[in-house]
């Protein structure tokens, strides 16, 4: 644990874990915690997956790929925007 946070308490399928945090992020982690013991339960109800560190890998696996598909979306919207400020910055041009 570094100087630089203090450790917090989270709850991780069923068990308390500590873990170091940079103050003012506490809630933060301990949202995270909860949604991916949501992730967990969300796989145990969609699949036959009753153990718990196949349950984490396939909740993991789930959300990194939300995650990537998230920043493809967003990487896509930031061209689009860039082309249109473009457009914009042209059109102005093309009418002073």
């Amino acid at each position: 644990m570094s100087n630089d946070g203090h450790s917090v308490k989270v709850n991780l399928l069923g068990r308390e874990h500590q873990f170091a945090c940079p103050p003012g992020q506490e809630q933060a982690l301990l949202d995270a915690a909860q949604h991916l013991n949501e992730s967990v339960e969300h796989m145990r109800q969609r699949s036959a997956v009753r153990n718990d560190d196949k349950a984490l890998l396939m909740a993991a696996l789930n959300l990194c790929h939300e995650l990537l598909e998230a920043k493809s979306q967003l990487t896509e919207q930031q061209q689009m925007q860039s082309q249109l400020c473009s457009k914009l910055t042209s059109a102005l041009e093309t009418t002073s």
